[in-house]
């Protein structure tokens, strides 16, 4: 078998064909973004890498190029062991590294010698990402989506992820939905974060989008949130939040005391550690003033949550959402209105199977 170099663009098009996808960087490099699905068998670890790094710049590159060979050679030899000795003789892995090729270069080339039909993308992730970055707006360009509107609280994630569980049947397929705050593990407001569920970066982040784009059928739409550009720390591709503002929109509504419970119910960590309530509301103050923000805080320490979620809504978050909403997504007035019977998960689901029998 050879080795054979693939462009990045051609990997891009055609990653569902390999059987696996090898990222042969470090565990940091990994961590910060990675190919969807890839698993990560190190040539270097992060260790290795740092101290081959130190002998090259103190000592010099022969010096540094043979140690980095050595623990290559080991690095490899534990990945085939562990990984390679059941494959079968028509196993087709692509590999990738940095850019330069010398991570997966080595390891591709003794998969090859073995005799796998081995590819490794040309200019390594770096190539890839700038690939993945210009091909998210062709996937935006001929997918259509449908917006799902509503203030604070008015239960546009449970509709969404209701709509996530209506299985396709023999004569309709099941609903698309891309869950924007799913993917970043974020709620997206100030108040949004989750705890112990750390953001992507925003590579990784873009890279999730993409993933799930290239996925849709063009010919269905896709429901999806009112975002803002940012969710969390994360931003939102230019050319999808472009698509979305200018999409079809659905208002779905919950009268104030239905949305305080719901957001009572989904918000549930802040009520238990109102510690990290208080501090999560310092984010207001620059919005809000000290007072009003100190007054919320001696409320939820007073364990009165729901009148600062009351008070959250009415003078915080309505005004800024409804502003915002007439101003950036344009067909947002004559939106069509959505009432579940109520704010609970029964209600959206009952709403999520009345829009998939519709065939909005």
């Amino acid at each position: 078998m050879s080795l054979t170099p693939i462009p990045a663009a051609q990997a891009l098009q055609q990653l569902d064909s390999f059987d696996t996808i090898i990222d042969a960087r470090t565990e940091a490099e990994f961590a910060d973004d990675h190919l969807p699905d890839a698993l990560n068998w190190p040539t270097l670890n992060n260790a290795q890498r740092i101290e081959v790094g130190t002998m090259y710049k103190q000592i010099n590159a022969f010096e540094a190029k043979k140690r980095g060979a050595a623990m290559a050679a080991a690095n490899i030899s534990a990945h085939i062991n562990q990984h390679v000795i059941d494959k079968p003789r028509d196993w087709k892995p692509l590999t990738y590294c940095w850019r330069g090729g010398k991570r997966s270069g080595s390891l591709s080339l003794i998969l090859s010698e073995i005799g796998f039909n081995v590819r490794i993308i040309e200019g390594g992730y770096k190539a890839f990402r700038a690939a993945l970055v210009a091909d998210i707006p062709r996937l935006v360009e001929q997918l259509n989506f449908i917006v799902i509107c509503g203030p604070t609280g008015s239960g546009k994630t449970r509709l969404l992820q209701a709509l996530t569980t209506i299985p396709a049947t023999e004569s309709q397929p099941a609903p698309q939905v891309l869950d924007l705050e799913a993917l970043a593990n974020h709620r997206s407001s100030v108040l949004g974060v989750l705890p112990g569920l750390p953001q992507p970066t925003q590579k990784a982040y873009d890279t999730l989008v993409w993933n799930a784009l290239r996925r849709f059928d063009p010919t269905r739409p896709i429901y999806v949130e009112s975002e803002s550009k940012k969710v969390g720390n994360v931003v939102v591709p230019v050319s999808l939040m472009d698509k979305m503002r200018s999409s079809p929109c659905l208002n779905l509504q919950l009268p104030l005391e239905a949305r305080v419970t719901l957001l009572m119910e989904d918000y549930d960590f802040f009520v238990k550690d109102t510690a990290f309530f208080c501090d999560r509301l310092d984010a207001l103050v620059s919005a809000r003033g000290h007072e009003v923000v100190k007054r919320w805080q001696a409320l939820a320490r007073a364990n009165d949550c729901e009148t600062v979620v009351r008070e959250l809504l009415i003078d915080h978050y309505d005004p800024v959402y409804f502003q915002s909403m007439r101003r950036n997504f344009k067909q947002y007035e004559q939106s069509n209105l959505l009432l579940p019977d109520d704010h609970t998960h029964a209600a959206m689901r009952r709403l999520a199977q009345q829009l998939n029998q519709a065939k909005t």
